[in-house]
């Protein structure tokens, strides 16, 4: 289907599998919020309050949940609203694509580095010593990824981010940008009345799936790793110190903070600027 010129409601409908109450052959444009929808734009409706709201703008269609009764503009009913708006939405305004550029002769690459095939590494990136970088990952441009350090397939790392050495990112990892991974944790001795650097000999783990949100920090372990449990998902700016062990599929929102030596269980969530001492366990969900 050419979408340069949008699609009718029915076509929108049979895409995400949803029932058109009303006129079907009404043409859609694009897709919008609600407050900023104009003619020719579908848009969407998640709670019935809101509904009054649609008489008053200008869109075209809207987009609801099968349990919301509406008559008026020309609509889409279906069961998982959000997933369903989303795929209008790219729909009929596709993702900016990326041309694939190899890796750019800018960047410094070690030669003890192994890169397989298919990797991207983009300008002014620099890949240390004995690092390795599995395939369809993308390392964008000033990234760099520090000696011996392990990134899995698909794996990507967004501009200006940074790893220090020996992390190991599993498979589908992101990064954004100014992250950092394998910082010093902040743990000191005071010996003669100094404060004296403790040991830094761990590492980070980040498992298969998770994201790492911008100018986010993990901090890496004493001995061991500071492990980020499979398909967690982090805000930025939130900071993880040395040695906690986060489950797997937890959500930390923006300014989190966890103190050293933490652990959690599997589907935490915490909410935005929770802050956690340290040497507490949270359960599971």
């Amino acid at each position: 289907m050419d979408t340069s010129r949008g699609a009718t409601l029915a076509e929108l409908a049979e895409l995400v599998g949803g029932t058109v109450r009303g006129d079907g052959q009404v043409r859609v444009t694009g897709a919008k919020p609600l407050n900023d929808a104009e003619v020719g734009h579908i848009t969407l409706i998640d709670q019935p309050e809101r509904i009054a709201q649609l008489d008053s703008l200008s869109a075209t269609a809207v987009l609801v949940p099968r349990r919301i009764e509406y008559t008026g503009k020309p609509a889409i009913a279906v069961d998982n609203l959000h997933e369903s708006f989303r795929k209008i939405f790219s729909f009929l305004q596709p993702p900016r694509q990326r041309r694939r550029i190899g890796i750019h002769p800018s960047a410094v690459i070690s030669p003890t580095a192994r890169i397989a095939d298919g990797v991207e590494i983009h300008p002014f990136a620099v890949i240390y010593d004995d690092v390795e970088i599995g395939p369809g990952s993308v390392i964008h441009g000033g990234v760099q990824i520090m000696a011996g350090c392990r990134l899995g397939s698909n794996v990507t790392i967004f501009p200006n981010a940074i790893l220090y050495e020996d992390c190991q990112l599993g498979d589908r990892v992101i990064v954004h940008s100014g992250a950092v991974i394998g910082a010093y944790g902040f743990g000191y001795n005071t010996h003669e009345n100094k404060h004296e650097l403790s040991a830094q000999l761990g590492n980070v783990v980040l498992e298969d799936d998770v994201e790492i949100g911008a100018n986010s920090t993990i901090d890496r372990g004493a001995y061991g790793a500071t492990l980020i449990g499979k398909g967690t998902k982090i805000d930025n700016l939130v900071q993880i110190a040395h040695n906690c062990r986060i489950g797997k599929h937890n959500i930390l929102c923006s300014q989190v903070g966890i103190a050293g030596s933490t652990s959690t269980g599997d589907y935490v969530v915490m909410a935005g600027r929770v802050g956690v001492r340290d040497h507490v366990h949270i359960g599971e969900y």
